[in-house]
């Protein structure tokens, strides 16, 4: 943590100084990722469970999956005993499960700075921001096309903020950069302007290795060989078809040991069937054929078992998000990972508001609650998200950054050791007292509740007079505050100079594209 020094004079009020110091200073502080204390919210009975699993099965074997234009991905399928009609492949039973059980079922994946090097799987949830919009929105410019400095404003954000873990992938869309190009800008403000772990680019198997040769500048060709330092979405184009791009990407991934979201994208009723049940049979259907091929092309490559869930609105087609549909199907989806023994993708900062609304309030708290009760261990979109995902907010980045303090403290659960049962207190005070000035509330009182950073508590007068901000204006002063207060991470100047010529070098390689 990076803060100013407290004056040593002394003042009125008994320390006065020292508590606005604190209050002014700027922090670059990361928590570390939460591992949960208490327990997971299972919905899903053992006999559902088990007759989920039957019918995925026979959705492999009976029905089949497609792999498109991906003569190679069929081949080894075949080799691995699958049936090879056109471009299906239909799986024997236990065949996919027995090739994801090599998959780790934990994965470090490592930071430039060590400190903030983050586990994946188990009790663990690592926190990262929204991924793939091509607008942004802010109180003064209104909605509008990204830019490659929104991008970067976006990863700043992110490194100031405490609560989020990692620095995450797309956060939103440069459209003012060629199509073929915007990756290499994107992975050097994510390794330069950051020193949180990161993903690597997807949309286009080239962009993948482009992913891995850059860190290999940034940590060293060997240390990426032998250590995961990337993280990268690869979703399927549901209902059970897997693309030769994201399958592409996958196996560059995969064949250096580079750790990838295997995601199915589901919208119930349009993507997947309109029940719960229905939905978790696709969504472990496909989960398990793509898990499976990553072991084929790399026995023991990470993956993390994605679930993208929403419905839709059957008189709009729009999507719907913070539903308690899709809160059941993250509940018995992640039950689903446990048993395969892999880390599960879910839930985040979901809306289908078109500004940081209450109806934004609500529905992000419902997904960010439910996925941290579904037992989700790295979740994807956990700020910044609007309209759906077509923006990225930077008030809402800010509100939601700030929110996620709430998952860290209730992951804690509730500590019961002495000085938690405060049995001195409540003799020191007895009948008719109160706690404000005893000896537990005075040792305790900076540590015991969660603190907002964002929220306002004054008194009505006060508020009024400082010009009765709601909380979007709020966020409005928090973003400029921080992009104000940002302070770049170091880094040797050598490897900056490396990375910068790369991205130089492969840009001169290839005319510019913007389709």
């Amino acid at each position: 943590m990076s803060e100013a020094a407290a004056p040593s004079r002394r003042v009125r009020g008994g320390g006065g100084a020292v508590r606005r110091a604190e209050r002014t200073a700027v922090s670059i502080e990361t928590a570390h990722y939460i591992e949960r204390n208490i327990p997971n919210f299972e919905i899903l009975s053992e006999e559902a469970l088990e007759i989920i699993e039957a019918n995925a099965e026979t959705v492999l074997a009976e029905i089949g999956v497609n792999f498109v234009n991906n003569p190679g991905a069929l081949e080894l399928w075949r080799a691995a005993g699958a049936e090879i009609e056109g471009e299906r492949v239909r799986i024997p039973r236990g065949l996919a499960r027995k090739l994801c059980a090599t998959a780790p079922a934990r994965i470090t994946q490592h930071a430039r700075n060590p400190e903030r090097t983050v586990e994946i799987g188990g009790r663990t949830l690592v926190l990262a921001p929204v991924y793939g919009p091509p607008f942004v929105h802010d109180m003064e410019g209104g909605r509008r096309y990204a830019t490659m400095e929104d991008f970067r404003n976006f990863v700043r954000l992110g490194y100031m903020s405490k609560w989020l873990h990692h620095s995450g992938g797309t956060v939103c869309e440069p459209t003012d950069v060629p199509v073929n190009k915007r990756h290499l800008d994107m992975l050097h403000a994510h390794m330069t302007l950051s020193d949180k772990p990161f993903m690597g680019s997807v949309t286009e198997p080239s962009r993948a290795q482009d992913s891995v040769e850059m860190c290999k500048v940034l940590f060293g060709a060997d240390f990426v060989q032998q250590n995961t330092v990337m993280t990268s979405l690869i979703n399927v184009n549901s209902p059970m078809t897997f693309d030769d791009t994201m399958m592409g990407s996958l196996e560059v991934y995969a064949r250096n040991n580079q750790a990838c979201i295997l995601s199915p994208f589901i919208v119930g009723g349009a993507m997947a069937p309109v029940s719960v049940a229905g939905t978790l049979t696709q969504v472990l259907a496909e989960v398990l054929a793509g898990i499976a091929y990553s072991q084929l092309v790399r026995p023991g490559a990470p993956m993390i078992f994605g679930a993208f869930v929403t419905s839709i609105d059957m008189n709009s087609g729009a999507p719907t998000f913070g539903t308690p549909e899709a809160a059941h199907i993250t509940y018995g989806a992640g039950q689903l990972a446990r048993r395969l023994g892999l880390p599960y993708r879910s839930a985040g900062a979901f809306t289908g508001s078109k500004l940081p609304d209450a109806q934004a309030a609500y529905e992000t708290a419902n997904s960010l609650n439910m996925g941290l009760l579904a037992g989700v261990n790295f979740m994807l979109h956990a700020c910044g998200w609007l309209e759906g995902g077509l923006v990225s907010s930077y008030e809402k980045f800010v509100m939601d950054a700030d929110q996620l303090g709430t998952l860290h403290h209730l992951a804690r659960g509730i500590d019961v050791d002495s000085d938690a049962q405060a049995m001195g207190a409540i003799r020191e005070v007895g009948p008719g007292g109160h706690y404000l000035g005893c000896a537990h509330t005075q040792a305790n009182f900076k540590t015991a509740f969660w603190r907002t950073d964002l929220f306002d508590y004054k008194p009505f007068e006060t508020w009024f007079e400082e010009g009765a901000r709601d909380t979007m204006a709020l966020a409005h002063a928090r973003v400029k505050k921080q992009l104000a207060d940002y302070q770049q991470p170091p880094l040797d100047p050598a490897i900056a100079e490396a990375l910068s010529a790369y991205v130089a070098r492969r840009k001169s390689e290839m005319p510019d594209a913007f389709a």
